[in-house]
């Protein structure tokens, strides 16, 4: 399954107690930027994807750009940034 989002959202890949997921779809949705998000504990594979992305860690949030890159833990100001380039 491609994962990769539309240009100008992201992927973002969650769970539902991640404080810090929930705080950056706040930050997210006050500045307007779209996302998919996707639970990895509810999508099979996923869990192992984030797995891959993260050195063996299943850290969230991660997050997918267009271009194929990812990061962990972005900031808003960080994501908002790497979209526009």
């Amino acid at each position: 399954m491609d994962f990769t989002p539309e240009p100008g959202t992201i992927t973002m890949f969650s769970t539902t107690w991640c404080g810090y997921c929930n705080r950056l779809k706040k930050q997210l949705d006050a500045q307007g930027i779209g996302y998919t998000e996707i639970n990895i504990e509810e999508v099979e594979g996923t869990a192992e994807l984030v797995e891959k992305l993260n050195g063996g860690n299943q850290t969230v949030p991660t997050v997918l750009f267009p271009d194929g890159s990812a990061a962990t833990n972005p900031s808003a100001a960080e994501v908002k940034s790497r979209l526009a380039a």
